[in-house]
This record gives C-alpha cells, structure tokens and sequence, in this order.
C-alpha cells in the first residue's frame, strides 16, 4: 500500500512540474495574459525597464480592443508613447522579440472623438511620429495607433478590428 501511494505521489509530481514548464518557444511566441498571470510586479518575467516603466512585447495577432485587454490584465495598458527615444525603445523591443519591424499596436485612439488622439493609460498624447499623410481615418473607421508603418516606420490609424501583435507597458 505505501508503495503504491508513494508511486502516485511521484506520478502527480511529475505531471505538476511539467505542466508547469511553458517551453521557450511557447513563451517566444504566443505569450498573452493567460500565459503571465503569475507575474505582476517589476518588471520581470519578459518585461523589459526603459523610464520607469516596464514594456512586453506580444506576439499574438488581435484587434486592438483585445489588446488593451490583454495588457490590462498583465497590470497595465497598451504602450503609450511620449518621446523619440521611448519610440526606438518600442521598436528594439519588437525587433529584439519578432526580428523585424512589425507593424504593432500601441495605446493611442481617437474613438472617442475624431482627431482627438489619446492614450489608453490616460496619460498626455503630447508626441507623434505619424507617417505622412496620417492619421487619414481612411473611410471613416480608422481609430486606433499601429506603428512601424512602412520604410519610415512611421504611425497609421487603422481600422481598430485589424489585428496586429501588440506592445503593453505599466509603471515599474
């Protein structure tokens, strides 16, 4: 009998530590809220510091509103971003994870109001790289931020249903 229980105990120990793994490549490419429910402050666990913030890159495709649910629920919002050197920073991060510049969503929209730009985490939307031409509401519909926008990987408002990975950020 003791050994029998001893072997179940071995068995439930074994399935517990696997389970508990999510292989680096896992984590590299699909990693959203579910996957980093564990960690909530700092900035470890993936997170990387620049100002006093902490930014996560997300590899996942979704809609913008997803997003910033997403990012919610890691304990922050989709990035805002107040100067060129936060910009770059953003873009090293998703170049550093994906290995290109991939066109990504950040926390600026004007659903609200049209031409009204704000960020998702309440702060001043006081800084713009916007490409030429942008934001253009093309159609009528485009309310929501995506960066790295062709050679000059610039911003574009795009429809806010698109899905594109995404870059969250909080305070450290």
């Amino acid at each position: 009998m003791k050994t029998l229980t001893v072997f179940a105990l071995v068995c439930v120990m074994t399935a517990l530590t696997g389970a508990a793994a999510v292989p680096e490549e896992k984590a590299d490419k699909d990693q959203t809220a579910e996957d980093k429910r564990f960690i909530r402050g700092g900035c470890s666990g993936g997170w990387s510091t620049f100002n006093d913030r902490c930014f996560f890159y997300v590899p996942r495709r979704m809609t913008w509103a997803k997003a910033e649910k997403n990012c919610e629920s890691l304990g922050g919002n989709l990035a805002s971003v107040h100067n060129i050197m936060e910009y770059h920073n953003l873009q090293r991060l998703i170049m550093t994870n994906s290995h290109e510049y991939k066109e990504t969503w950040i926390g600026g929209t004007d659903a609200q109001k049209e031409k009204q730009w704000i960020w998702s985490d309440g702060t001043p939307f006081h800084y713009s790289n916007w490409c030429r031409g942008e934001p253009n509401n093309l159609g009528g519909r485009q309310n929501c931020l995506q960066i790295n926008v062709g050679a000059q990987k610039c911003w574009d408002d795009l429809q806010c249903d698109s899905q594109r990975p995404s870059v969250c950020a909080k305070k450290t």
